[in-house]
């Protein structure tokens, strides 16, 4: 069945919904449903409702909630990407997949090593594109909330936010070349439902070894993600899916 996310102002007396805007477009051209038609909203807390069209406007369709469901498909734990800058749509690609793959937010940041600088003048296009790729991916994979996206940080500013977090990691291919293969796995298993953690990820050229030592200074373990060397762009992902294994089929 379709999902839409939906503000707290779109939900009107937790009995209707009015759905408006992409959504609208969506609903009315691209899937063309009519009256009577069932779908799923979810609210801005996770909540989920399962819904039934009641009326199609030429500005809104306005759907009756027949019930609040539970549903389990969020992560357990909190996982925070941090994603240095790579080229061309790879970060589009780890927000994509990452999403459908239960990533709780994505934190860009500008790495020493990322040959992609940062336009601020195209910032808002940038954010607003990452964000409707992940509010896509959230919808077809049914998940209850989309991730948050974030302005790109400095090492700076992106270490002074780790501090909220309750782990730290950062991918480093030099511990996969020494052997390293537990940090991981142990930190998945101390972690309690609903704690976080923030893993880091450099561009292309990896985590430069100043980059490194700051981080380390600052709490964030160092590990390998096997030992074959894996792209950035495919790094964010293997973590994911350890997780996912560890927390909902294990």
């Amino acid at each position: 069945m379709q999902r839409y996310f939906v503000s707290d102002e779109q939900i009107v007396n937790r009995e209707h919904i009015v759905i408006d805007g992409d959504d609208y477009h969506h609903i009315v051209r691209v899937m063309r449903m009519n009256e009577g038609d069932g779908l799923i909203c979810c609210s801005e807390h996770s909540e989920v409702a399962l819904c039934q069209i009641e009326q199609i406007t030429n500005e809104n369709v306005i759907v009756r909630i027949i019930q609040w469901i539970e549903e389990q498909t969020e992560l357990p734990i909190q996982i925070y990407i941090a994603q240095g800058l790579p080229k061309g749509d790879k970060l589009e690609l780890v927000i994509q997949k990452g999403t459908e793959l239960g990533a709780f937010s994505f934190i860009p940041f500008t790495a020493a090593r990322s040959v992609v600088k940062w336009d601020a003048k195209k910032a808002d296009k940038k954010l607003e594109r990452w964000r409707k790729i992940a509010k896509e991916a959230a919808e077809q994979s049914h998940r209850a909330r989309i991730p948050d996206i974030y302005a790109p940080m400095s090492i700076h500013e992106l270490i002074q936010f780790a501090a909220t977090v309750d782990y730290k990691l950062v991918a480093y291919e030099e511990e996969a070349k020494k052997g390293e293969h537990a940090a991981l796995a142990n930190i998945l298993r101390q972690m309690k439902q609903g704690q976080s953690l923030l893993a880091l990820f450099g561009p292309e050229g990896g985590v430069s070894e100043q980059e490194m030592v700051l981080l380390k200074e600052n709490g964030f373990l160092p590990c390998s993600l096997g030992p074959r060397i894996l792209r950035t762009e495919t790094a964010p992902l293997y973590l994911l899916a350890a997780a996912s294994y560890e927390f909902e089929l294990m």
